[in-house]
């Protein structure tokens, strides 16, 4: 499954995820500056905030409980398609999503 993840400048990277992995995972597995999931997934920490592109958003669905609390904290601008990547879990679905990523997590 794939993931392209679009840099604040501009820059894209692809990247491979498996079923079931979280965008998270696999941006910080792959070594995306841009995501630091500093509390490795367990959404008690928003450093993993990431603007689903707009084509992709109503694939995905709303954020879950919780997840509009901890996005309060995000550093960067909040926008309508605003998560927190740990959240999302690669499914057929939304294989080929697009991720925009802030300019800062901290």
């Amino acid at each position: 499954m794939k993931i392209t993840f679009v840099a604040a400048d501009g820059a894209t990277t692809l990247v491979e995820a498996d079923e079931g992995e979280s965008l998270m995972q696999a941006a910080v597995s792959s070594g995306i500056d841009g995501i630091l999931g500093e509390c490795g997934g367990s959404m008690m920490c928003a450093t993993c905030h990431c603007y689903v592109d707009d084509a992709w958003a109503e694939r995905v669905g709303p954020p879950v409980d919780g997840e509009e609390d901890m996005l309060e904290c995000a550093t960067a601008e909040r926008r309508a398609t605003s998560r927190l990547s740990c959240q999302i879990r690669m499914q057929a679905g939304i294989d080929g999503i697009v991720v925009h990523l802030p300019d800062r997590q901290l």
